[in-house]
């Protein structure tokens, strides 16, 4: 079992990898499926970035005496216990109490909490009430994580050589004191490994099993000492190359990750965890451009993604969801005779979106996004999934048809991540110098 933390770094701790982490994820809100258990993806996401496998996920209700009986299990065997909801204010957050009696301590009031919980009611210009005061107690023999995004503080607790983490349920609050408190001073304890345990490379615009064949010439060089993994997305997929054995140094990994990313060339999006978007978004950030979006079967995905990224209004000019005929004559100024001519959902229909688009947002580029996302098939024999995306640049202005079967939110998703790999492309291209291909034949 892993020691108790020593300020002067006397007690020696296990490997990240060696150190046994449990989740235990509380509410009955996860058991009865009206919320899903986004806390499981992602702490488990966030240690194994850093070398250590979550080892056991545990969902139970907010009753006090299933959270006794599972915290002294998991509290018995595992290193690290992190535990997620039941720190609020109503009748039905349990959770402190319930595991102070496991560990024996008591729960005092916090004054500080107190007031900042009160500030926080200030700022929003709403009264506290009494039931507040609930989430300001605290382990006598523990440590509070500031809770910036909300009322009920993290609470940070080491006894019997292990090491207790309890973080609130909402996920704007849970995921920044993770990342920023949680891992540091998991890092600084040596239970997670101060960098990243692997090298990332993100590729789009080929599938899982073609990335696989053209990248093991290189893995095979290396045999046992470099292992590889791949997880597919919707329109793209990651690779991740690591060493668990200590056999390649990091940089060596990081230059079997350049080799590769070389040999894939415009398939390689970026080492790391970048979206499609951030990616475009900092290369229209260089080239100093802007992009506009007019969507109809995305319904303003598209404009969203761009959205997430900050500072966006450096980048991103507007966006434009227009479903019917009239709204994109309205709004676009597309002739009617082309819409009748050749339907909105067709390749002319999405190249005069994107040339609208930009012409009316003034902006240097330009996405379109129609089709039939789901329910209901198109005319001419367009099955639904059929999608067509238009893009305008100072190169000129293109359409593809792509074909994605499936779900609506699927279809959605892939055109999205089909449209910014495109213009991915382009703006790599343009950076380069280099001369544009012909965008029908590009695959998406």
């Amino acid at each position: 079992m892993v020691s108790a933390h020593n300020p002067e770094g006397v007690t020696p701790r296990p490997a990240a990898a060696t150190v046994r982490y449990e989740l235990l994820t509380l509410g009955d809100e996860l058991l009865l499926g009206l919320t899903a258990n986004g806390h499981l993806t992602f702490i488990g996401s966030q240690l194994g970035r850093r070398g250590a496998l979550l080892q056991r996920n545990v969902t139970i209700t907010d009753e006090a005496d299933a959270i006794v009986a599972q915290f002294r299990e998991s509290w018995a065997r595992a290193d690290v216990v992190i535990t997620t909801g039941g720190l609020g204010p109503t009748c039905d957050d349990r959770t402190r109490e319930a595991i102070a009696e496991v560990l024996g301590q008591k729960l005092v009031f916090d004054p500080t909490i107190e007031q900042a919980i009160q500030e926080r009611f200030a700022r929003f210009g709403r009264k506290m009430t009494a039931n507040n005061l609930k989430q300001a107690y605290v382990f006598e023999r523990g440590e509070v994580l500031p809770n910036a995004n909300g009322t009920a503080p993290g609470l940070w607790v080491e006894q019997d050589g292990k090491v207790l983490i309890m973080l609130p349920g909402p996920p704007n609050e849970l995921q920044p004191m993770f990342t920023n408190q949680v891992v540091p001073r998991l890092a600084e304890r040596k239970l997670l490994l101060d960098r990243e345990a692997y090298v990332q490379l993100r590729t789009a615009g080929i599938g899982e099993s073609a990335l696989e064949t053209k990248l093991q010439p290189i893995f095979d060089r290396f045999g046992a000492a470099l292992s590889v993994a791949f997880c597919a997305h919707q329109g793209a997929v990651d690779c991740r190359v690591s060493s668990p054995s200590g056999a390649l140094s990091y940089q060596q990994l990081e230059a079997v990750a350049a080799e590769c990313a070389q040999s894939l060339d415009e398939d390689f999006v970026c080492y790391g965890h970048d979206s499609l978007a951030r990616v475009c978004a900092e290369l229209l950030r260089v080239q100093e451009k802007r992009i506009a979006v007019v969507e109809s079967a995305t319904g303003g995905l598209l404009a969203n993604t761009f959205t997430e990224v900050g500072g966006s209004c450096k980048f991103f000019a507007g966006g434009v969801v227009c479903c019917t005929n009239d709204a994109k004559m309205q709004l676009l100024d597309i002739p009617e005779c082309l819409l009748l001519q050749h339907g909105a959902v067709s390749e002319e229909g999405a190249v005069a979106m994107a040339t609208g688009g930009a012409e009316t947002l003034g902006a240097d580029y330009a996405l379109a996004v129609t089709g039939f996302a789901g329910d209901v098939a198109g005319a001419s024999g367009n099955p639904v999934g059929t999608i067509f995306v238009g893009l305008f640049s100072p190169a000129g202005v293109w359409a593809k048809k792509l074909s994605y079967p499936g779900p609506r939110q699927t279809v959605k998703v892939r055109a999205v991540n089909a449209a910014l790999d495109w213009l991915r492309r382009e703006l790599t291209r343009a950076q380069r110098g280099a001369p544009t291909p012909n965008r029908r034949t590009g695959v998406m």
